[in-house]
């Protein structure tokens, strides 16, 4: 199955659905998303989490149910 783009709305609630959360990790501009349980992740909010994506040229992919932070 092929990745497809998603915008951030759709991605949300996949996240919501699999209890996950922004997260950043720490001392870098990398992102990714999180249970909120990993010492080298701090959760972050949904609005920083776009501005990264925007900053850095990402998007997020989905493929079954499956989320992945790529290059746009």
């Amino acid at each position: 199955m092929a990745m497809e783009r998603i915008d951030l709305a759709k991605a949300r609630e996949i996240a919501k659905n699999k209890g996950l959360k922004p997260g950043k990790v720490k001392g870098t501009e990398g992102v990714q998303f999180t249970k909120g349980k990993n010492n080298r992740l701090d959760v972050i909010t949904w609005e920083e989490f776009e501005e990264i994506l925007e900053i850095r040229k990402l998007a997020i992919y989905e493929s079954g149910g499956w989320m992945k932070i790529m290059k746009a």
